[in-house]
């Protein structure tokens, strides 16, 4: 099939559209886990549950960093644990390179993988990834178009339009 993306173009730009959940205006980042070419979870940089969000109360700025967020890696590796999922040997698909304490968290979960398409940090992400012998994989971002030609199979499927 012709324009059929691979696997890493494919979890990437799911993790592209995680981060158009996002909730900090600071940086918009999605994060999708991945094993055995199954979705584990998916996290993006977000609010405590039930608590205010940066883009309506503004985020809180300790150290040139939003302290009121999540991080996307931090998000999607507390829902595998709130579900019982496990992530030994899983790959990270996220939008920016992990900050330090995210690359530990990813470490310490078992994540042999990070594929990212933004290598944009000033952390010691790398440094720890390396020790711990997960791979690093830094792709092409992937096109941010949605290839849908609903038009090819209108005459197989009713389409109903609300």
């Amino acid at each position: 099939m012709a324009g059929r993306p691979s696997w890493d173009n494919y979890f990437l730009k799911m993790a592209m559209l995680v981060s158009e959940r996002a909730t900090c205006p600071r940086m918009h980042v999605g994060c999708v886990l991945v094993k055995d070419k199954q979705i584990l979870s998916t996290g993006y940089n977000g609010s405590i549950p039930g608590d205010d969000h940066c883009d309506d109360a503004g985020c809180i700025v300790v150290d040139n960093h939003c302290v009121r967020t999540i991080h996307a890696e931090m998000n999607a590796l507390l829902q595998c644990a709130s579900h019982g999922v496990n992530t030994k040997g899983a790959t990270a698909y996220i939008t920016n390179m992990p900050c330090t304490n995210c690359s530990k968290s990813l470490i310490a979960a078992g994540i042999k993988e990070i594929v990212i398409f933004s290598n944009y940090h000033d952390t010691l992400a790398d440094e720890f990834f390396k020790k711990a012998g997960v791979n690093i994989k830094i792709i092409d971002m992937p096109d941010k178009t949605i290839k849908y030609d609903l038009e090819k199979f209108s005459s197989a499927v009713q389409i109903h339009k609300h």
